[in-house]
């Protein structure tokens, strides 16, 4: 388990910000990695604050890393071997396929639910 908590505080500009806190009492810096597709991501910086506990994470979303399809970069603690947090990127067509699926999904099961309602009711009056 992990001695730290990472807590988001923006993602602006193609960088994402947030906040790790050492929870152990500890004060050396933690070892943290971030990933995307299984590859470490270059220039994620952790910058210490005035309380000797906390460290301000940055994270820049690599260039190749915009692009259409859903992109997801996870921040681990590498003493533990835990994962922190992740975020998300969505972008492009495979956004509107999903939601197109996903309605098409839900329509069905209204459906199944109509039908199923209507059978009840004929049965129970």
């Amino acid at each position: 388990m992990s001695q730290c908590d990472l807590t988001k505080t923006r993602l602006a500009n193609g960088v994402w910000e947030g906040v790790l806190t050492r929870n152990d009492g500890a004060t050396d810096t933690p070892e943290i990695e971030v990933r995307h597709l299984d590859q470490i991501v270059p220039g994620v910086e952790l910058a210490p604050q005035d309380d000797g506990r906390t460290w301000s994470l940055t994270i820049p979303v690599p260039a190749y890393a915009i692009s259409d399809g859903i992109h997801t970069f996870t921040v681990i603690d590498t003493a533990s071997e835990t994962m922190l947090d992740h975020f998300t990127l969505i972008a492009g067509e495979v956004l509107a396929d999903d939601m197109r699926g996903e309605m098409a999904l839900l329509r069905a099961e209204l459906d199944m639910l109509k039908r199923a309602f209507r059978r009840h009711c004929l049965e129970a009056g």
